[in-house]
């Protein structure tokens, strides 16, 4: 093990998950898996996250198209929470949903898009989901609009 590939993914899997993800991960392994947790820590987070050329928020969008395309489902939502942690916005995460819905398949964009609202708790559901009537002034931009009928 390179210890100081070791303590800068350690470093940057604590700033993206968090102490409490790190120290479960790590407070939770055996004997069979430890090794494991120490690969990931020094390869995942030391060699790649540990690199500068990309920002974290950047690692972290680039993430959650790669474990969309390949149905992570658990890791998105870990690295989706990540993304949050690290300085994502709303906007940019909802962009990106929609690249992977194009770039990946409409199911891996609508897969993926429950855990990203699941991670909005304090904001309620856009007024783009309800249904208009005529006369409301005030048009979300993807809101459905009713047709008149008979004419």
């Amino acid at each position: 093990m390179d210890r100081a590939k070791f303590e800068t993914g350690l470093d940057a899997r604590r700033r993206v998950l968090g102490d409490e993800y790190v120290d479960r991960a790590f407070g939770t392994a055996d004997a069979f898996n430890f090794q494991f947790q120490q690969i990931v820590t020094e390869a995942c987070w030391g060699e790649v996250w540990g690199r500068s050329a990309l920002t974290d928020r950047q690692r972290s969008l680039n993430n959650l198209c790669i474990l969309a395309a390949l149905n992570r489902g658990h890791e998105f939502k870990v690295h989706f929470r990540g993304a949050l942690r690290n300085g994502c916005t709303l906007d940019e995460l909802r962009d990106t949903l929609v690249q992977i819905a194009v770039y990946a398949g409409i199911p891996a964009g609508v897969d993926h898009v429950e855990p990203g609202v699941d991670q909005e708790p304090d904001q309620p559901l856009p007024e783009q989901h309800r249904v208009l009537g005529e006369d409301d002034a005030q048009q979300p931009p993807f809101a459905v609009r009713r047709r008149r009928r008979g004419g």
